[in-house]
């Protein structure tokens, strides 16, 4: 694989992680849950 396609594989990678973290963030409930299990961590 040539590094120009390697390298827009992992941008769009980097992209898509981004609009689904994006996504999560839009949903309160998501953010509780994943601050409980962190707390949970540390309790």
């Amino acid at each position: 694989m040539s590094t120009r396609i390697r390298q827009l594989t992992l941008w769009a990678a980097a992209v898509v992680a981004l609009a689904g973290v994006f996504v999560l963030y839009t949903r309160p409930t998501i953010l509780v849950a994943v601050s409980d299990l962190v707390w949970a961590c540390f309790n």
